[in-house]
């Protein structure tokens, strides 16, 4: 069976759970993504930050990107999915939580991250068909 470890992206970087979400906003440009893992001074994953949350929870605030951190945007424990699981866990987990990202994580290290595309590339359609369906109902 397939596992995170096989389909999912390398080298994801997090940010730090200090620092603001402008700079976020700008290593999410640089780097062509929609979220960056949110990672404590222990290394430790404290949530995932989308440009979503930006958007809706900084600007759309009227919040300063600048002064606002990352680590005030992390909600609760990050859901993650073990670099050795497979694929079946890894729809299970996307489904359950109605994530559309998961950090991979090998032990306490993240390692990198599985998005819903990922997903689609490397699974057969009929199983992709039933997690689009799990994500997108209400």
């Amino acid at each position: 069976m397939t596992t995170a470890r096989e389909i999912m992206t390398e080298g994801a970087e997090c940010i730090g759970a200090d620092e603001p979400v402008l700079l976020a906003a700008r290593k999410m440009t640089e780097m062509g993504v929609g979220a960056l893992p949110i990672c404590g001074t222990d290394d430790r994953l404290k949530g995932v930050l989308t440009d979503r949350d930006i958007v809706v929870k900084v600007l759309g605030a009227g919040k300063d990107p600048a002064s606002t951190t990352a680590g005030e945007l992390a909600q609760g424990e990050a859901v993650t999915i073990g670099a050795d699981d497979d694929a079946a866990e890894i729809m299970r987990t996307m489904a359950a939580h109605r994530v559309r990202r998961l950090p991979v994580i090998d032990g306490h290290r993240l390692v990198g991250m599985i998005a819903q595309a990922d997903v689609a590339r490397a699974l057969p359609d009929p199983q992709v068909g039933d997690l689009l369906q799990a994500l997108s109902t209400d």
